[in-house]
């Protein structure tokens, strides 16, 4: 119960500053962690951050089902639940509609690894899933299909799925995709943004996974 309430100001906390850094506007975009293998914490449907309290944050199990919480869970779950479920290793997922990383979305137009920051993290560029009605179980596959190996995607005229061991990185993975999504447009007007190679984002996100995550963890 103390770790569920933990992971639940949390949510708030991370939602706050999602709204503050204009990640997301009102009440939209959605937040989730992973209590264990059967439980998933999420926000509610609705409700702006900064007025929730930990007990309007739903728990759910891995079929949808509401176990603790009284408020409904965000219209997205089956997006989130569909990353757990596909990604073992992620233990956080946050949707936001930021602004130049929507501008790509709307465009349909992958970010490319163009800053080295968000090639270590991401492992690659930022693709686009197939558009689908949010919500629905559709735009879920879609974004599993995109996503793959990597920590961040595109939903098609919606906006971006970042994901994190953790929320603190899942945090992180949002602001670097917003940040080099308006770097990418910038980077267009001038005449055009020079992707990485391959092999150099490979190393740099190796790098990344083996060491540089591990001592942020250390701290």
């Amino acid at each position: 119960m103390a770790e569920v309430d933990r992971l639940r100001g949390s949510i708030i906390d991370v939602g706050i500053k999602l709204y503050e850094r204009r990640l997301v506007t009102g009440t939209w975009g959605n937040i989730s962690v992973r209590h264990d293998a059967d439980t998933v914490v999420i926000t509610p449907s609705g409700r702006e951050y900064d007025g929730l309290k930990m007990q309007d944050v739903p728990v759910v199990n891995m079929n949808g089902e509401v176990i603790r919480g009284g408020l409904v869970p965000s219209s997205e779950l089956p997006l989130h639940l569909a990353v757990y479920r596909a990604r073992p290793d992620i233990g956080a997922v946050i949707h936001t509609h930021s602004i130049f990383a929507s501008a790509c979305a709307a465009a349909r137009k992958a970010i490319p690894p163009i800053i080295e920051d968000l090639a270590q993290v991401n492992g690659g560029s930022v693709d686009v899933a197939e558009y689908a009605l949010p919500g629905t179980e559709a735009v879920a596959v879609n974004a599993v299909a995109a996503l793959q190996n990597k920590q961040a995607v595109l939903l098609a005229n919606h906006g971006v799925v970042a994901c994190g061991k953790d929320l603190k990185e899942a945090l992180i993975v949002c602001e670097l995709v917003e940040k080099t999504a308006q770097i990418f447009v910038y980077a267009e007007q001038l005449g055009g943004a020079a992707a990485l190679e391959a092999d150099e984002v490979a190393d740099m996100h190796k790098f990344y996974c083996e060491k540089y995550s591990r001592r942020r963890e250390e701290k």
